[in-house]
């Protein structure tokens, strides 16, 4: 690695590329002439919150043939359809105009909701616009358009859609919101929902044009006669940083917060057909396993499929059979450092769409208590697969009612016995923000005893926007285990403009057992108190963050185990870039000897100190880096952490990634060095047909994995899937093989 003077050398220059390379801002409103406009929908004066709904508020027309989603605004039905064109800005300054015209009209049918956006911009060789591939957050770096529907009006959830100047696409489900839009929350949204829609869009010589389609049966919605749903409608302007909504949203806050959304109304005889999607699948591929001198290699095959059946218009039925995750991807390795297991977000489909319902759980960065965790069913600690014969899942939302109800069966594994899930959840919406609920999860192990239940009773409490209290209450119940088995929960947060604040208390007992749930740590009692300010100096600097929080842990009989004190500067340019500074105080009291990769730490009480240094260039430029240096005391010894990400998109069609993680640890229980190595490259041949590829190498393991993905949308909700994995490892400097992994799977739906 280079020298200390050489990283410091490096940080200025990246500091000072970010601050004086961006483009200049203009503070003028773009006039066009575009002849006689149809009606429109606009608010002239920005609302209160109460009467939103009232002001911004837009009727679609029905549409007597459905548009062409074709990027081309020439269907005659458009030139007719109801526009909005008042945006106003959120970034860089809070209530003023929008700088560039934003047009959008909405038309619908009996089974489609339409829209059509003209962004026009009066430097269009300068847009931003790199990314094709589908569901790529860094769609959220360019230009791009944004859509929200709260289908139930609950000002709670709802179905978001994003598209960019290329046609990519990204979808989302939203849940409370988001989750707080504060540092610290827990996050109730769903980035990996695919939802079957459909969205076109082209550069133009006076900005971009996209059209949107989005059927019906891929929300769900009241069983009412006329339809009245939230909306609100988004764009980023890159190259100004700029962000404009329809209906105002004020800082911190963003497109999520459906409370503050317009109102789409008067969409009558919407036709959901039988709603029923059968999406049936064949796999076909082989299998190389080497254990020691021994291998065996194995053909793969597979037929299966799952089935969505809307029950009436707020719930959906999904049932699967012979369930197969081949097209998941891999997980993106992490190193540990510390004594506690890491968490690994779920990517298989069938557990991703309404996953927030079935959500119950301590909020923050830190994870201390999810009581529901997909990866603990068809996955073994060690992330096996474990076979899932088949199953049924029903959510969705009745009259202020949410339901989510799932029930699966895995396979034997290993000797251990086939297993059954049940995970019931249900919540109560109170008023405008506050809710009532409980959980119940019942893991049962097949011919045997051995079984795991968790029931927990959850309740939020939100007067106003700015102040809520969420608390939790569980118990878990496992043979011959009926004391100290409960887990409690308290939290009270103040969010508004300028601050954002929060207290939490946080017990979990010794015994307290969820097999179906990510505990890290049990026996302890945790307080935390986080407060941070948000001042928005001017000039090169939009925002800055500075806060401090206190984690405080002791055990069940309040001796002190664990206190970090959290120091924290964030610096948010104008441009994007992002300069980050931090200083950790940590005590940890260690009861018993831990292993740390080849180490082992003994038991002791320790106090050592974190700095950290983070930097981000503007993520929007077609080279961009991010940069981190962290030297810090650790157990009685010493530990350097410095990680670089060098990101190049070539095109709007390819675009590669290099990270580099290095942890160097040393003290006097032992010295060891882990380089990870991470390479991600992409290429989209259009928004349906994308490839990626996923290279690692763990320099302590010597493991290399190789992973490689190929998806074809050959239309909506039908895909063509070829993937390849092999993991080696590099024994005495000669690579060998363990597992290698061939698989093509296509997949077909059938929509009535």
């Amino acid at each position: 690695m280079v020298q200390q003077l050489s990283r410091r050398a490096c940080v200025a220059g990246l500091v000072g590329l970010a601050l004086f390379g961006g483009q200049s801002v203009s503070a003028q409103p773009q006039q066009h002439d575009h002849g006689q406009p149809p009606a429109q929908v606009t608010a002239p004066e920005r609302p209160a919150a109460g009467n939103r709904g009232e002001q911004y508020r837009i009727q679609p027309l029905r549409a007597a043939r459905a548009p062409e989603i074709d990027g081309v605004l020439a269907d005659e039905a458009w030139r007719t359809a109801p526009m909005i064109d008042t945006f106003t800005q959120q970034e860089p300054v809070n209530g003023q105009p929008a700088t560039e015209r934003t047009e959008v009209r909405v038309l619908y049918d009996s089974g489609n909701l339409y829209i059509a956006v003209h962004a026009f911009d009066s430097d269009p060789e300068h847009l931003t616009a790199t990314e094709m591939r589908r569901d790529s957050d860094r769609i959220n770096d360019e230009d791009y358009f944004q859509v929200i529907l709260d289908t139930f009006r609950d000002s709670r959830s709802g179905y978001m859609f994003v598209t960019n100047p290329l046609g990519a696409k990204l979808e989302q489900q939203i849940f409370e919101e988001g989750g707080g839009n504060v540092r610290g929350s827990a996050s109730n949204i769903n980035k990996d929902w695919n939802g079957v829609w459909d969205a076109a869009a082209r550069r133009t010589s006076d900005g971009w044009v996209a059209e949107i389609a989005i059927p019906m049966v891929t929300l769900r919605s009241p069983d009412v006669p006329v339809q009245t749903w939230g909306i609100n409608f988004a764009r980023q302007i890159r190259r100004k940083n700029e962000i404009v909504y329809w209906s105002p949203i004020p800082k911190p806050y963003n497109i999520m917060q459906v409370s503050l959304a317009g109102t789409i109304t008067g969409m009558t005889d919407l036709n959901r057909g039988l709603d029923l999607r059968i999406k049936p699948y064949v796999t076909a591929g082989t299998k190389y396993d080497r254990v020691g001198e021994a291998s065996t290699t194995d053909g793969l095959k597979d037929v299966g499929f799952d089935v969505k059946y809307g029950v009436g218009h707020g719930l959906a039925l999904d049932v699967t059979v012979n369930t197969d995750f081949a097209q998941a991807e891999v997980d993106e390795q992490q190193v540990n450092l510390t004594r506690f297991q890491l968490f690994f977000p779920e990517k298989r489909d069938f557990f991703l769409e309404n996953s927030g319902q079935f959500n119950v759980g301590t909020q923050g960065l830190e994870r201390l208590m999810d009581l529901f965790f997909s990866r603990r069913i068809g996955l073994s600690d060690a992330g096996q697969p474990i076979g899932i014969r088949g199953g049924a899942r029903l959510t969705g939302k009745v009259s202020g009612n949410n339901v989510a109800l799932m029930d699966l069966q895995t396979e034997e594994f290993n000797g251990r016995p086939a297993d059954n899930f049940l995970v019931a959840r249900y919540s109560k919406d109170i008023r405008r923000r506050s809710k009532l609920g409980g959980l119940f999860i019942n893991k049962e192990s097949m011919n045997s005893p051995r079984f795991n239940r968790v029931a927990a009773a959850d309740a939020l409490f939100a007067p106003n926007r700015a102040f809520s209290i969420h608390t939790i209450a569980a118990k878990s119940m496992s043979p011959n285990v009926t004391t100290e088995n409960n887990a409690y929960h308290a939290r009270a947060l103040y969010l508004d403009t300028k601050w954002q604040t929060y207290a939490e208390f946080s017990q979990i007992d010794r015994n307290f057992n969820d097999e179906v749930g990510f505990i890290p740590r049990t026996g302890i009692r945790q307080s935390k108190v986080h407060i941070e300010r948000n001042p928005r100096p001017g000039g090169l600097i939009r925002v800055m963050e500075p806060m401090m929080n206190i984690i405080y842990i002791t055990d069940t009989n309040n001796r002190l185990l664990t206190r970090r004190i959290h120091h924290m500067v964030g610096t948010r340019f104008q441009n994007g870039a992002y300069l980050n500074v931090w200083w950790n105080r940590w005590f940890d009291q260690i009861d018993e000897p831990f292993k740390v990769q080849t180490v082992t730490i003994p038991r002791g009480t320790y106090r050592y100190n974190e700095l950290m240094f983070m930097f981000n260039s503007n993520p929007a430029r077609k080279i961009y880096e991010q940069f981190s240096y962290s030297p810090q005391t650790y157990y009685g010894g010493n530990r350097t952490d410095i990680s670089g990400t060098l990101g190049v998109r070539l095109s709007s069609r390819a675009s590669g990634q290099y990270s580099l993680q290095r942890n160097d640890v040393s003290g006097p229980w032992g010295n060891f060095v882990v380089n990870l190595s991470i390479v991600r490259l992409d290429f989209a041949i259009s928004p349906r047909q994308t490839v990626r590829s996923l290279s690692q190498y763990n320099s302590l393991t010597r493991q290399l994995s190789l992973s490689f993905r190929y998806n074809f949308i050959y239309k909506p909700g039908s895909d063509i899937y070829v993937t390849y994995d092999e993991l080696q490892t590099d024994t005495l400097g000669r690579p060998i093989g363990r597992n290698r992994q061939f698989v093509v799977k296509t997949t077909y739906l059938l929509s009535r």
